[in-house]
């Protein structure tokens, strides 16, 4: 049986059409990375800085990490220095609270008391800095004392840090998914916090302070920098964040990064 004679045209049209349906399966192997970018972000973080100029520098700086980290993690991040924005109604569209630099004492009495719902419904805090400056010296004339928040950071009360200079960090639970991925120890250059004691009866240390490594101002002897408070499902304080160039320290993004993925387990799972 002789093969039916095609047009110039016809075959041409035909070629087209193998060499189309052939692109196919490479055209969706193509597009599939773009329809992953459209899933539901799993979780959602507020970022509250201070409006004090002494960590200006560090918290824009903060910006940029903060905002890859929510990229390449596919959670949403809103980063203000407003305090009204903590109430109960716009608290609850959050799984973490990151208190970048923002002092306890510097919110009001119901900003605190919808901040301490969010923690104890069971959702995620991360304080860095300055966010662990208890005491009632602080505390401006009129103004109630947060006696919570002591309790909820170990029981301790800040007192002036030292020189700003640079020491190490020693890991001691090198198990804990915020400082699993840390080397031993690495050294960074910051104020190295002081505490009128140990938190350690009262928390989870993660991390301490060598105090062979700098001069203190006053020694603690023990010096935890890094702590979780088992008390809480996602609480963790990290002691060390003063300077900007932190964010161009590997170690530093690993511990914040980390420390934000581990606060949001227990909240996105609400």
């Amino acid at each position: 049986m002789k093969e039916p004679k095609y047009s110039r045209k016809e075959k041409m049209k035909s070629t087209y059409l193998k060499r189309r349906h052939a692109m196919i399966p490479w055209l969706l192997f193509l597009l599939m990375p773009l329809a992953s970018l459209r899933t539901p972000p799993t979780f959602s973080v507020l970022v509250m800085l201070s409006k004090a100029s002494d960590h200006e520098r560090m918290m824009k700086s903060a910006r940029p990490f903060l905002l890859q980290l929510a990229q390449e993690n596919n959670f949403t991040v809103d980063i203000t220095d407003d305090t009204s924005e903590m109430t109960d109604e716009n608290l609850a569209r959050y799984q973490v609270f990151v208190q970048l630099q923002e002092a306890p004492f510097d919110m009001s009495s119901d900003q605190q008391h919808a901040l301490q719902k969010f923690i104890t419904s069971g959702k995620g805090w991360v304080g860095i800095h300055a966010a662990g400056l208890t005491g009632r010296n602080f505390v401006s004339p009129g103004k109630p004392y947060w006696e919570w928040f002591e309790d909820y950071m170990g029981g301790v009360v800040y007192s002036p840090h030292p020189a700003f200079q640079k020491g190490t960090v020693i890991i001691e639970d090198n198990a804990h998914p915020v400082t699993k991925n840390l080397p031993s120890q690495f050294e960074v250059s910051d104020e190295w916090y002081e505490f009128d004691r140990s938190p350690r009866p009262n928390v989870h240390v993660l991390a301490r302070a060598d105090e062979g490594t700098y001069q203190p101002k006053k020694a603690m002897g023990d010096h935890p920098i890094i702590w979780v408070n088992p008390q809480y499902h996602r609480m963790v304080y990290i002691g060390i964040g003063h300077d900007a160039a932190l964010w161009s320290n590997d170690n530093y993004r690993v511990l914040v990064g980390d420390a934000i993925l581990w606060a949001a387990e227990k909240g996105a799972g609400n």
